[in-house]
């Protein structure tokens, strides 16, 4: 098991341990659970460090922080302790949105939504991904000869990273994140896919079929919550 996997076990079973000692005292009642309901927000401060124990990106980490402040300013809210309305706020989210669409590290085409990695760009990013759809779509292909892995986040929007062209020499590791959101991966008819992803009110499927004797293993972790992952080939 890798660090990243063990930390995100570790924050995940601590968050649903603390909800079951919660159930349990209203049980038992020693006090009503229904006051814990303003401490709602939280569960963006949870999805936050899961992303965070998960990533292997900047990119990553960036999105992991902004769940955990959106947590944090909506629990202070729910508290009194500072007044936060998305009223007021509405025209930060879009200037954020604008910076991460200005500074997004990966190319895209200028006439469609779909990114074809070229041989000279794959050589250049080491055959690693970094995509991330927020609210929206992206559409990757890629033709990599040494396909090494890389990241995937879909948070309330869709990726589809299409690896039909692509070949491994002997495993490659993507990390996939879907929050209210889905990824779809088209892969060879020659890899054989390893699932260590974590599904929580969410789906993997995996219909790829491949012999056994192969070689080339796509290994796929991290974390899918009120999301769906699908693999084909």
């Amino acid at each position: 098991m890798s660090h990243q996997q063990l930390n995100q076990r570790i924050i995940l079973g601590g968050f649903i341990i603390a909800l079951g000692i919660l159930a349990l005292v209203d049980r038992l009642g020693i006090f009503s659970i229904g006051s814990i309901f303003q401490f709602w927000p939280t569960v963006f401060v949870v999805v936050g460090l899961l992303k965070i124990a998960a990533s292997k990106s900047r990119s990553s980490i960036a999105t992991g922080s902004i769940f955990i402040a959106i947590g944090v300013v909506m629990q202070l809210n729910n508290l009194g302790i500072i007044h936060f309305s998305w009223h007021d706020w509405w025209p930060v989210i879009l200037i954020g949105v604008g910076i991460s669409i200005i500074f997004k590290d990966h190319s895209r085409s200028k006439d469609s939504s779909k990114t074809i990695l070229s041989d000279e760009e794959l050589k250049n990013t080491n055959s690693v991904l970094d995509i991330t759809a927020i609210m929206g779509g992206n559409e990757t292909v890629n033709n990599s000869p040494d396909f090494k892995g890389g990241e995937l986040t879909a948070i309330m929007g869709g990726v589809e990273l299409d690896l039909r062209g692509a070949s491994i020499q002997s495993e490659a590791v993507l990390n996939l994140w879907a929050t209210w959101g889905g990824i779809a991966l088209k892969i060879p008819a020659d890899w054989v896919v390893v699932n260590r992803c974590t599904a929580i009110m969410g789906g993997i499927e995996d219909k790829s079929f491949a012999s056994p004797a192969t070689a080339k293993r796509l290994i796929i972790t991290g974390t899918v919550i009120m999301g769906g992952v699908e693999i084909k080939n």
